[in-house]
């Protein structure tokens, strides 16, 4: 397919989202920004989560990963389904009752603003850290297929996608991300959809052979026994409990959508129902990764290696088959699907990081500004976001080493994990802490867990893998504990 069609396709889908912040950026003021006026469709926000969490790291690096690591995904996704009954019935209720807009704001009414500042920031990191790097996957691929043949450098693709997403949010924000985020989930799935069915007529597979196929091939196997390895299936089934509620309870850019909605109901309706539509969208994700792979070896396509030279590159199988191999339609389909997983990751990220920055860390609901000079200090907060998003993509760009899938998990499990440490020490620990010595701990814990792992790898050949996270949030728990200072409920000598 040609790059002007690519080019011209991803201009008319931009255009479109353009006209959708234009409708429902009208009239919108900062709390349309932050909160969509309380006034979200559960339904509608459930379905664009689908787009916001799975992202154009799922798009391409779970399909891929799937001819290296078979279905070793399944028992991190039942995981995800316990984590989430939890943030709907836990975490949810919590945050409506106290009015929350940046959900860290517990941290500052559990134990003080040392913790506040400390849950916030780590947030940021996170955020940022794992925002760029699904959004570096798909720029990576709108370069290589489409730009780098008009002599377009990496560095400035990445700055104009940026911009058109910086831009389409930066009127309306959270109150126009959960229309587009719908949209965009339509075309995610489209996309998966009629690449499934081109392979299998590519290989003459009807639905009963193609579930056959999928399900008996080697690819398919869903449980590593393996206990020292990163995959074994119990590691996954824990590290998906907690990953879940890391990367979406105590994520304010996923919370912030659910938070729109009018009431408690409404939002657990909309967690409870991704959770369903989850699971059953990352299964076919995973049935086309088992066809990709089939597909691969029968016709001897050569998938390039990773910049070591060791490794096949996973994340470039999906593109190189639907791209190259599968004709027109599935070339477009892709190409759009693409496009509208990365979207959502981009725009959500840099909406939830401006909202933490300016609640959190300037605090500018509790200044007495006026409307005008808030909404120019969140547009400059929103454009000091994007720069750093985009020097950040270049970054992964330059140190790219293994499929995006692991990487993004990785990152999870050093920064989330004193998020999840501090809030899991809040909901269930009744004493108060030292709350100065908080951000030595959340600092510590990381250092710790990557020293913990390098040792048991080197000694034992054992890996944590993504559970790695709870172990470290389990060392931020303990740390608190050793500068507890009283039972929490009604104590007169609590501090914080």
């Amino acid at each position: 397919m040609s790059s002007s069609l690519l080019l011209f396709t991803f201009i008319v889908y931009t255009l479109l989202l353009f006209g959708i912040a234009w409708g429902t950026s009208r009239k919108a003021d900062n709390r349309s920004y932050f909160t969509g006026n309380r006034k979200s469709n559960w339904l509608l926000v459930a379905y664009g989560m689908i787009g916001a969490s799975l992202s154009g790291v799922t798009f391409m690096s779970v399909p891929g990963n799937v001819m290296k690591e078979k279905f070793f995904y399944v028992p991190m996704l039942l995981g995800f389904a316990v984590g989430y009954l939890a943030i709907a019935f836990v975490l949810v209720p919590l945050y409506y009752r106290m009015n929350l807009t940046s959900i860290y704001t517990y941290l500052l009414e559990r134990f003080g603003e040392c913790s506040y500042k400390t849950g916030a920031a780590f947030f940021i990191v996170s955020r940022l850290l794992g925002a760029t790097l699904r959004t570096f996957l798909v720029v990576s691929v709108l370069h290589v297929f489409v730009l780098s043949g008009m002599g377009i450098p990496f560095w400035l693709a990445g700055a104009v996608f940026v911009i058109l997403a910086i831009l389409y949010t930066f009127y309306g924000g959270v109150k126009t991300i959960v229309w587009t985020d719908s949209m965009q989930t339509t075309f995610m799935i489209l996309g998966v959809v009629v690449a499934t069915v081109m392979v299998c007529r590519q290989l003459g597979f009807g639905v009963v052979e193609m579930v056959s196929s999928v399900f008996s091939s080697e690819h398919a196997q869903m449980f590593d026994s393996d206990w020292g390895s990163k995959t074994n299936w119990v590691k996954r089934f824990v590290s998906g409990v907690f990953t879940s509620i890391a990367m979406t309870g105590l994520d304010q850019s996923m919370m912030q959508k659910s938070l729109s909605c009018a009431n408690i109901r409404d939002a657990q309706k909309n967690i409870l129902t991704t959770t369903v539509l989850m699971g059953v969208v990352n299964m076919l994700f995973l049935s086309l990764g088992a066809l990709l792979a089939i597909y691969v070896v029968a016709e001897g396509i050569e998938i390039p290696l990773l910049p070591s030279g060791e490794v096949m590159d996973t994340d470039k199988i999906f593109p190189i088959v639907a791209l190259e191999y599968l004709g027109p339609t599935a070339a477009l389909c892709f190409f759009i699907g693409i496009i509208s997983a990365a979207y959502p990751s981009c725009a959500g990220a840099l909406t939830s990081l401006t909202t933490s920055i300016c609640i959190d860390m300037i605090e500018m609901d509790k200044k007495s500004w006026s409307e005008a000079r808030q909404r120019r200090v969140r547009m400059l907060v929103q454009v000091f976001v994007a720069v750093a998003f985009l020097g950040m993509m270049i970054v992964f760009n330059i140190l790219k080493n293994e499929a995006i899938i692991n990487m993004v998990f990785k990152i999870a499990a050093y920064t989330y994990g004193p998020l999840l440490g501090l809030f899991l020490f809040g909901l269930y620990v009744p004493w108060r802490v030292r709350d100065s010595f908080v951000p030595w701990i959340c600092v510590l814990s990381p250092v710790l867990c990557f020293a913990l792992e390098t040792y048991t790898i080197s000694a034992w050949n054992f890996e944590f893998g993504f559970s790695l996270l709870l172990v470290n949030a389990a060392l931020t728990m303990l740390g608190l504990l050793c500068v507890k200072m009283s039972i929490f409920p009604g104590d007169k000598n609590t501090v914080g």
